[in-house]
């Protein structure tokens, strides 16, 4: 007859096995940051949620905060996905306001190449942005293979992707140096290059701010760019820039004069002048520029 060893209550497999002493454990797989999963969120019940919600409630309130002016639009009329949109980087209202912007076509099927050490730093944070905006982590201070990899393969399934090549938010409403991540990518699978200005978020949320400022803004769509004949990643990065400059001169004048600027190569820089901080901010003028009245959220307290 069997007989039956009792099982010690609480153990394996009920609970975690034991680690044999002496044996050196492997490092545990990191499930944050670069390696943050996010395929669940582009599954269709994620794209179905996430759509409703940006159609039904992101595109009214960025309309209500931001009130934007879409221009260049015709620029893009004809062109299909797989595309990459390249935008300056001001704000975090950025990504929604150009997001809410795109045509249909685009607007459910775009991934947003988002910061692995900001926006995936944490579980919940990945979670949240993963499904709101379809973000996909990249890392910005180094160049990996996973987050190369990721980017690609969306890309060649035909997902659309929106980058900020200056990698990060501006600190002082100036652009910083460009960096090469949608060059490499679209030299990589000869993909159009969309460049993007977008004018007036800084004014409702600036980097480091604590409140909202309704005010207008401007999104102007470019020529879509393509990679040449045997163009390397730092040529076409280069006229990715040059593009965007030229957008923000048109923003700032009118189409005419800015082509005639970019043909002489003569579009003021977006990196502005090289001076003190306070000379920077005076040629920035972003107090002389349109805000709408509205209230600030969250509001200030006042004294009775």
């Amino acid at each position: 007859m069997a007989v039956r060893i009792p099982r010690p209550r609480g153990t394996f497999p009920y609970t975690k096995p034991t680690w044999p002493r002496g044996v050196p454990r492997p490092p545990a797989e990191s499930k944050i940051g670069a390696d943050f999963e996010t395929a669940w969120a582009r599954k269709y019940p994620a794209r179905l949620a996430r759509a409703m919600t940006m159609d039904a409630v992101a595109r009214p309130l960025v309309k209500l905060v931001a009130d934007p002016t879409l221009a260049g639009l015709d620029r893009i009329e004809d062109l299909e996905g797989p595309v990459i949109f390249a935008a300056n980087h001001a704000s975090h209202v950025d990504t929604p306001l150009l997001l809410t912007s795109l045509p249909t076509r685009f607007r459910h099927k775009t991934v947003v190449a988002a910061g692995a050490d900001y926006f995936f730093d944490t579980r919940w944070k990945g979670t949240l942005w993963a499904f709101a905006i379809a973000a996909i982590p990249v890392e910005r201070t180094k160049v990996t293979r996973r987050s190369a990899e990721l980017a690609a393969e969306l890309l060649a399934e035909g997902w659309n992707l929106v980058i900020f090549p200056e990698g990060g938010r501006t600190p002082d409403g100036w652009a910083q140096p460009f960096r090469g991540g949608a060059a490499f990518l679209a030299v990589r699978g000869n993909y159009p290059v969309v460049p993007v200005h977008i004018e007036g978020t800084r004014r409702i949320l600036k980097k480091g701010g604590k409140s909202f400022r309704p005010s207008s803004t401007t999104i102007t769509f470019g020529t879509p760019l393509r990679p040449g004949q045997g163009e390397d990643t730092r040529a076409l990065a280069a006229r990715i820039e040059h593009a965007i400059t030229a957008l923000a001169d048109e923003q700032a004048t009118d189409w005419w004069t800015a082509r005639r600027r970019a043909a002489a190569n003569a579009s003021p820089s977006l990196a502005g002048p090289d001076a003190g901080a306070w000379r920077r901010a005076w040629a920035l003028g972003e107090d002389k520029r349109r805000t709408r009245r509205g209230p600030v959220w969250p509001p200030t307290s006042t004294k009775s």
